[in-house]
């Protein structure tokens, strides 16, 4: 393959050992991340229907009276009624994709996609500890609090079997939230039918599409020969920059597409190119997961 064009294909297992070198790397990236989007983070705690409780607040006239605790009442002489955190959407699977196709790096960015992606899992997972939710990876970690979330889950990754660009969701309980960090480069037909399942189950999705700035530029020209970084296979072009406008136009019509499925499933979709800073990746997931459930649309 010609300088600049599309990435070889390496070997797997020594791919995940370059990355697993990689990850204290990765790590301190991410608690700097996280550490600058902390401020005015404060979770998404909510008032609602469960078992822990939250905190005390005045009474309401026309609430119902056995809402009120009536042992802190007392104290003071004044109406309290006792709060309880709302626990539906308080666990979080977080999935970076690390297949093949996330190992590319032109020479327009500083990190390959894989590297951006596990830097805003890990600093995704580093805030959502901090505001006492449950945060786990499908298959091969469970779910579950603390302040070392982004280790745990830094090790779940380096010991997984297979880089997989989508996660096994078959032991999510229904109405979870699952954030999905890819390229989603992979064939349209395939996304809607694992949206379709997922949609099924009622489950929430956030899907961040991260790209390398020449995957949306296509700076390349004269005789190049591209690879498939998934299959091995070769292409090769005479002309590349006559490839250009059409390139474009593929790339944007699967996007739409993208979009579109997303949309009607109610879940989210943004796109981030790792020329940016990762705090920007960071805020729209932070915005996705704290934003109101979209009604899923219909015909």
């Amino acid at each position: 393959m010609a300088a600049g064009a599309f990435p070889i294909r390496h070997d797997e297992i020594a791919e995940a050992r370059r990355l697993a070198s990689r990850l204290p790397d990765l790590l301190v990236a991410a608690h700097r991340v996280a550490a600058n989007a902390m401020f005015g983070f404060h979770g998404r705690r909510r008032p609602g229907a469960g078992e822990t409780f939250w905190q005390f607040r005045s009474y309401q006239m026309g609430e119902p009276a056995k809402r009120i605790d009536w042992r802190r009442s007392a104290r003071d002489h004044h109406l309290f009624v006792r709060e309880r955190e709302w626990e539906a959407l308080q666990t979080v699977w977080l999935w970076p994709d690390l297949s093949p196709s996330m190992h590319f790096r032109s020479r327009l960015a500083e990190h390959e996609k894989s590297e951006r992606a596990l830097v805003l899992v890990l600093a995704l997972a580093e805030l959502l500890g901090r505001g006492g939710e449950r945060v786990g990876v499908p298959g091969l970690m469970p779910a579950r609090t603390g302040r070392d979330l982004p280790e745990r889950l830094a090790a779940a990754l380096m010991h997984a079997a297979e880089a997989r660009e989508w996660p096994d969701l078959t032991g999510i309980k229904r109405f979870s939230e699952i954030v999905i960090v890819s390229d989603f480069l992979s064939e349209t037909d395939t996304i809607h039918d694992r949206l379709a399942r997922a949609a099924e189950r009622s489950l929430r999705l956030h899907l961040l599409q991260v790209l390398d700035p020449a995957e949306e530029s296509f700076p390349y020209g004269g005789r190049l020969e591209f690879q498939d970084p998934e299959t091995g296979v070769t292409w090769l072009a005479e002309r590349a920059d006559l490839l250009k406008e059409r390139y474009h136009e593929r790339l944007l019509a699967h996007r739409q597409a993208i979009t579109q499925m997303t949309q009607r499933a109610g879940y989210s979709f943004a796109v981030h190119h790792t020329d940016r800073p990762a705090s920007e990746g960071l805020l729209v997931l932070q915005s996705s997961l704290t934003a109101p459930v979209e009604p899923r649309l219909t015909g």
